[in-house]
């Protein structure tokens, strides 16, 4: 087995032109078995992903800076460090920020959340 690096920073990241988006970007760190994937995703101060369903059932963890993320009704929640959020699939959601934030998207056909959450 060998240990691999693998570098998301923003100038790596792939702009997400997609749903009205603006200063949001993607790396994509693994693809899984089936539908499972996995992006670090920026989004820069004062941008976002506009609304759009959600392909696959979504983790949205903040790992860096804060931000917000709304269901279709447009109701924003705000996700930082140690609050992350779900989205099933098929959910009409955004996400923003207002200060800039760095998230791990893992995204798979299936999720069901742990009795903790």
């Amino acid at each position: 087995m060998t240990i691999r690096l693998v570098d998301f920073t923003p100038e790596l990241a792939r702009s997400i032109p997609e749903f009205a988006s603006s200063g949001a970007s993607s790396v994509e760190l693994v693809h899984g078995d089936g539908e499972s994937h996995v992006y670090a995703v920026h989004i820069a101060p004062g941008d976002s992903i506009g609304p759009h369903p959600a392909g696959f059932d979504q983790l949205f963890l903040v790992v860096q800076g804060s931000g917000w993320v709304a269901g279709g009704e447009g109701t924003r929640v705000s996700v930082g460090a140690n609050r992350s959020a779900f989205v099933p699939k098929g959910e009409l959601h955004s996400k923003g920020s207002e200060t800039g934030m760095l998230a791990v998207m893992v995204q798979a056909n299936r999720f069901s959340l742990a009795e903790s959450a």
